[in-house]
């Protein structure tokens, strides 16, 4: 059945599983199979040579997987889908299957800290030559791309500061260079932003985050223009970082309510966003709804809501968030983001904690910032708690 015309939280339902594969079952099944069996060894060789659908090998492709794969890929609007055992293993297959030695890209300097790592570290020991631009600088992006550029890789909102780069300007510039365009999708997701419409060829997500919404289960994912699509699966397909049925199937489960925490999250979000930017212990304040953020113009002309993830300065430094962290009662102080729960922590211990505080202070991460990832939560019972928290510094 074609979801593509229904709107994207019927979509999140429905679309991949709408076949009941057994026995009239409604959910789709954990399919932990490792292989299928063909007793037509003419009609084995076609399904394995690519010639006919069907599965193989579970490293490959399985039924759970498959379901997760097309309910992306209509909630992206994209040709192709194709899934990892981790939103790292997404970024980084996708990142060493399209480029290689001589081969350069353009990216921005306020990427995940593990993304910063592959281009920091990985890519160049690979012969990859690696530009890193100041995220905010349009020009200083275009300028780089017009001077060669075989891959121009976004994030937007950036993670931790909640910068917001313009897809459809760079991809404009980008296409005329002949340069492939990845996004990152894990902060905004296919319900706040689909980065295809704006000119990208490939978006990721990190599955793990706002997609699966539970912090049980870890996942990547991509999607976009089939040639690109496949090329990636077939460089995953033998280095092995396959995602397991299990793991499809929560994630799976987790997309069914995609759009009611979403809508939750933006609104509490923003309410958040704005109590914290009058409070007199908060020195900044990172949101892209709030009209005084930089990248707030751009952001409402290509997302249709903010998001649930913001992130805040203490005034007094790494020492009262210290303070302040352990003092919230409705939070985990936990290493991830997008969960039904509220999470919170500071870069050094979550989305940077693999560089050192030289390299993020160059980065402009500073060490009074917390990053707090907004849950389903009633939003005056996260604002008494965090009101509490701040009234105690």
């Amino acid at each position: 059945m074609d979801f593509t015309h229904y709107k994207k939280g019927t979509a999140a339902v429905w679309a991949g599983e709408s076949d009941r594969t057994f026995e009239g079952a409604t959910t789709t099944p954990i399919v932990n199979s490792v292989t299928f069996a063909y007793d037509d060894l003419d009609r084995w060789y076609e399904v394995a040579t690519g010639k006919a659908d069907g599965f193989i090998y579970s490293r490959n492709n399985n039924p759970t997987v498959r379901a997760l794969e097309e309910k992306i890929r209509i909630l992206e609007g994209a040709e192709a889908a194709t899934s990892f055992a981790t939103g790292m293993g997404g970024i980084s297959n996708t990142l060493f299957s399209l480029l290689g030695p001589g081969k350069r890209v353009v990216s921005i300097k306020d990427t995940y800290g593990g993304t910063s790592k592959l281009f920091l570290e990985f890519l160049p020991h690979y012969k990859v030559d690696v530009k890193l631009c100041n995220t905010s600088d349009h020009e200083e992006l275009e300028s780089e791309i017009g001077r060669g550029c075989d891959l121009l890789y976004l994030e937007t909102p950036t993670n931790p500061t909640l910068k917001i780069v313009d897809i459809k300007r760079l991809a404009t510039v980008a296409k005329k260079v002949g340069a492939i365009v990845v996004v990152d999708n894990t902060f905004a997701t296919p319900l706040n932003q689909n980065p295809l419409k704006l000119g990208a060829d490939l978006v990721v997500h990190s599955a793990t985050k706002f997609l699966c919404g539970h912090s049980d289960a870890m996942g990547g994912l991509l999607c976009g223009k089939k040639e690109l699509v496949e090329k990636v699966f077939r460089f995953r397909e033998i280095n092995g970082a396959s995602l397991q049925a299990d793991a499809a199937y929560m994630i799976a489960r987790g997309m069914k309510t995609l759009e009611l925490r979403i809508e939750r999250q933006n609104t509490s979000a923003l309410t958040i966003a704005k109590f914290l930017k009058a409070h007199n212990n908060v020195s900044d304040v990172f949101y892209p709804g709030l009209t005084t953020h930089p990248g707030h113009a751009i952001a409402r002309e290509q997302m249709s809501g903010f998001g649930g993830i913001m992130s805040f300065s203490l005034l007094g430094g790494y020492e009262k968030v210290k303070e302040f962290l352990p003092r919230l009662n409705l939070v985990h102080l936990a290493a991830s983001l997008g969960s039904v729960n509220t999470l919170a922590g500071p870069p050094k211990t979550t989305s940077h904690v693999e560089l050192s505080d030289t390299q993020r202070n160059l980065l402009g991460i500073p060490e009074s910032l917390i990053r707090y990832s907004v849950g389903i939560e009633n939003v005056e019972d996260l604002l008494n708690d965090l009101d509490s928290a701040l009234a105690s510094l």
